[in-house]
């Protein structure tokens, strides 16, 4: 599964209170060289930024665990997505209200390459709060792409993030399966 989303959305974040084991991380100090090329307006003290990936894992069950592959936010980094984006399941956008324009390249992304997403609104303190449904039409989303309202910071919100993810996930590729098994229409 990817977490997706803007610079400064919670990414790295969110992998780290959800993964059962020490999350890799590849945060690096943000320098005055990337001054000019990071748009770091709404969060402001955000010093550090991830330049590969996160990663994290959570197991279901016995034999079945998640592998969360947290991406960078920053456009120059965006040509690793491709990579972490092979063989995905699925795929969270992770969300920021006063920064949603952010989330447009994600959800395009997996739009494009019809990896089933869900969006996950990160209630940071002091924002303002808006529901599923108007950040929903806010995005444009398909009516069935789950939203959900979450506090990166805290494991039982990720995994009720993760929970939607994986119960959407699995209701398209069972549509998508059913779809295939179907005879060829008679011309």
């Amino acid at each position: 599964m990817l977490v997706a989303g803007g610079f400064g959305a919670g990414k790295t974040t969110l992998v780290g209170a959800v993964s059962e084991i020490r999350p890799l991380r590849t945060e690096e100090t943000m320098t005055e060289a990337g001054r000019d090329v990071d748009q770091t307006a709404g969060v402001e003290r955000k010093y550090t930024t991830t330049v590969a990936m996160d990663f994290g894992r959570i197991t279901i069950r016995d034999g079945l665990a998640l592998y969360l592959f947290g991406t960078p936010g920053q456009d120059r980094f965006w040509f690793l997505w491709d990579e972490l984006a092979q063989g995905a399941l699925g795929a969270v956008v992770l969300a920021d209200t006063r920064r949603l324009a952010d989330c447009f390249p994600a959800v395009d992304f997996f739009e494009r390459r019809r990896i089933p997403f869900a969006v996950a609104v990160n209630c940071f303190d002091g924002a303002r709060r808006f529901t599923p449904q108007e950040v929903g039409e806010a995005l444009n989303l398909e009516a069935r792409t789950p939203v959900v309202l979450c506090d990166a910071r805290q494991r039982a919100s990720g995994k009720q993030v993760l929970i939607a993810l994986v119960e959407h996930a699995s209701r398209l590729h069972t549509a998508m399966r059913h779809q295939s098994a179907d005879p060829p229409p008679h011309w």
